[in-house]
Protein backbone atom coordinates (compact mmCIF):
# COMPACT_ATOMS: atom_id res chain seq x y z
CA UNK A 1 0.00 0.00 0.00
CA UNK A 2 2.56 2.38 0.80
CA UNK A 3 4.19 1.67 -2.56
CA UNK A 4 1.55 2.46 -4.56
CA UNK A 5 0.64 5.43 -2.70
CA UNK A 6 4.50 7.03 -2.97
CA UNK A 7 4.00 6.13 -6.95
CA UNK A 8 0.78 8.03 -7.16
CA UNK A 9 1.87 10.88 -5.43
CA UNK A 10 5.13 11.01 -7.33
CA UNK A 11 2.93 11.17 -10.41
CA UNK A 12 0.87 13.87 -9.37
CA UNK A 13 3.78 15.60 -8.66
CA UNK A 14 5.25 15.06 -12.01
CA UNK A 15 1.78 16.03 -13.49
CA UNK A 16 1.47 19.24 -11.66
CA UNK A 17 5.39 20.02 -12.98
CA UNK A 18 4.28 19.63 -16.96
CA UNK A 19 1.26 21.81 -16.32
CA UNK A 20 3.23 24.14 -14.83
CA UNK A 21 6.12 24.78 -17.69
CA UNK A 22 4.78 27.97 -19.57
CA UNK A 23 4.03 27.47 -23.42
CA UNK A 24 5.93 27.58 -25.98
CA UNK A 25 3.74 27.93 -28.66
CA UNK A 26 4.52 31.45 -31.12
CA UNK A 27 2.52 33.18 -33.44
CA UNK A 28 3.60 32.41 -36.80
CA UNK A 29 5.97 35.39 -38.81
CA UNK A 30 4.85 36.42 -41.98
CA UNK A 31 1.61 36.73 -43.25
CA UNK A 32 -1.53 35.18 -44.33
CA UNK A 33 -3.29 36.17 -47.24
CA UNK A 34 -6.99 35.57 -48.50
CA UNK A 35 -8.34 36.01 -51.97
CA UNK A 36 -12.21 36.37 -51.97
CA UNK A 37 -12.91 37.72 -55.39
CA UNK A 38 -12.07 39.93 -57.70
CA UNK A 39 -13.62 43.17 -57.28
CA UNK A 40 -12.34 43.10 -53.04
CA UNK A 41 -8.92 43.91 -52.04
CA UNK A 42 -7.29 41.04 -50.34
CA UNK A 43 -7.25 40.05 -46.64
CA UNK A 44 -4.02 40.06 -45.21
CA UNK A 45 -3.41 38.29 -41.74
CA UNK A 46 0.24 39.96 -40.43
CA UNK A 47 1.43 36.87 -38.32
CA UNK A 48 -1.43 35.18 -37.50
CA UNK A 49 -1.98 33.47 -34.25
CA UNK A 50 -4.74 31.47 -32.38
CA UNK A 51 -7.80 31.01 -34.64
CA UNK A 52 -9.02 33.48 -37.05
CA UNK A 53 -12.61 33.46 -39.21
CA UNK A 54 -12.45 33.85 -42.63
CA UNK A 55 -13.96 36.47 -44.37
CA UNK A 56 -17.18 35.63 -45.77
CA UNK A 57 -16.54 35.30 -49.39
CA UNK A 58 -13.28 33.85 -48.82
CA UNK A 59 -12.18 31.21 -51.82
CA UNK A 60 -8.46 30.83 -51.44
CA UNK A 61 -5.78 31.13 -49.00
CA UNK A 62 -1.67 31.40 -49.35
CA UNK A 63 0.35 30.79 -46.36
CA UNK A 64 3.69 33.11 -46.13
CA UNK A 65 4.32 32.36 -42.73
CA UNK A 66 7.18 30.34 -41.58
CA UNK A 67 4.80 27.75 -39.98
CA UNK A 68 1.72 25.54 -41.29
CA UNK A 69 -1.45 26.84 -41.32
CA UNK A 70 -4.66 24.77 -40.42
CA UNK A 71 -7.72 25.36 -42.15
CA UNK A 72 -11.10 24.55 -40.68
CA UNK A 73 -14.62 24.16 -42.43
CA UNK A 74 -16.14 25.84 -39.38
CA UNK A 75 -15.96 29.36 -37.69
CA UNK A 76 -14.15 28.23 -34.52
CA UNK A 77 -11.75 25.66 -35.55
CA UNK A 78 -13.06 22.78 -34.04
CA UNK A 79 -13.85 20.30 -37.29
CA UNK A 80 -10.88 18.25 -38.60
CA UNK A 81 -8.39 20.22 -40.44
CA UNK A 82 -6.31 20.61 -43.52
CA UNK A 83 -2.22 21.47 -42.81
CA UNK A 84 -1.35 24.23 -45.85
CA UNK A 85 2.77 24.53 -45.77
CA UNK A 86 4.64 27.75 -45.72
CA UNK A 87 4.72 28.77 -49.72
CA UNK A 88 1.34 26.89 -50.32
CA UNK A 89 -2.21 28.12 -51.24
CA UNK A 90 -5.64 26.20 -50.83
CA UNK A 91 -9.39 26.27 -51.67
CA UNK A 92 -11.34 27.12 -48.35
CA UNK A 93 -14.92 27.15 -47.30
CA UNK A 94 -17.15 30.49 -47.80
CA UNK A 95 -19.01 31.67 -45.74
CA UNK A 96 -18.17 29.70 -42.60
CA UNK A 97 -14.44 28.76 -42.26
CA UNK A 98 -11.14 29.24 -40.25
CA UNK A 99 -8.01 29.06 -40.05
CA UNK A 100 -5.58 28.51 -37.24
CA UNK A 101 -1.86 29.49 -37.25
Amino acid sequence: MRKIFSTLLASMAGAAFLVALPSTASAATGKVIVFEVEITSLTTYDNPSGCKKLPPLAHVLVNETDSPVKIYGDPFCLSPSLTVRPGYGSHVAPASGSFSA
